[in-house]
């Protein structure tokens, strides 16, 4: 890294400035994220939710590293990952952010634990055997370790998932829509996983989600609108967030009568 990549004195453990994001061109151009500022703070589980189409997820993959902004700028802790080259920023997704997606990616030849401790192996680096008993402890898995994603419930394998994302103990962990293959059961396990890492090992989550319950296992919720960030909630209930996106549901259509008329 560069010096010119660092912030002095940044406490989020991501923040994004001005995030635009634009695909294709002419009567096929499509604006995701028209000029979004959000901050995520360190220790704290963070959901982005809005309909479908908002931009969710588009700010989730700009902020983690997976897409590039059209313009506006990004932070990753202190580090400024907007003009990173290729090279770094597949480095720094490596071994500073951990990825959890609706789809498991569990590697399907490899026992749970074997996929939970993949990321050491990829950075070449011994697994740190104190994490993985204390990500193995918090997930309660430690009866089916040496069980293939095939001989494991979707809840399982969903599990062994966010184990594999948090055992390196990354800057932030990124969560796209992670109970949607799930039934409720597993959800709330899920949920309560993810809320336990960030009570009890100090973790940072930023969770898309559609779900009120879902957001409800959050410390604070952001919600998008048309690729802008239009309101945000403190402590949220998922009663409280259902009826927040009542609201904004009811102001989006109203504003799109006054535009039809």
């Amino acid at each position: 890294m560069t010096e010119r990549n660092i912030v002095a004195g940044s406490t989020a453990a991501a923040r994004a400035a001005g995030l635009t994001k634009v695909y294709g061109s002419g009567e096929t151009r499509v604006v995701a994220l028209a000029g979004v500022d959000a901050e995520f703070g360190r220790g704290r589980l963070t959901a982005i939710m809005g309909p479908s189409g908002s931009g969710k997820s588009t700010l989730m993959h700009c902020v983690a590293g997976l897409d590039r902004p059209t313009d506006g700028r990004v932070w990753l802790g202190g580090t400024d990952i907007t003009g990173l080259p290729d090279d770094e920023l597949t480095a720094l997704r490596r071994d500073r952010v951990g990825f959890v997606f609706q789809a498991f990616n569990l590697l399907p030849t490899l026992t749970a634990l074997e996929n939970i401790t993949l990321p050491f192996e990829l950075a070449g680096r011994r697994p740190d055997r104190r994490a993985v008993e204390r990500v193995v402890d918090a997930v309660g898995l430690g009866t089916r370790l040496g069980h293939r994603p095939g001989e494991l419930s979707g809840g399982q394998q969903q599990r062994v998932a966010c184990a594999r994302a948090l055992v390196t103990m990354p800057d932030v962990v990124f969560a796209d829509e992670p109970t949607g293959a799930l039934d409720s059961e597993s959800s709330a396990a899920l949920l309560t996983f993810l809320r336990r890492s960030v009570d009890e090992l100090g973790q940072t989550v930023v969770m898309v989600t559609h779900d009120p319950t879902a957001a409800a296992y959050a410390d604070r919720v952001l919600f998008l609108s048309d690729g802008l960030l239009v309101d945000e909630m403190d402590a949220p209930t998922s009663d409280g967030v259902l009826d927040r996106i009542r609201t904004l549901e009811k102001r989006i259509r109203t504003l799109e009568k006054g535009v039809s008329r």
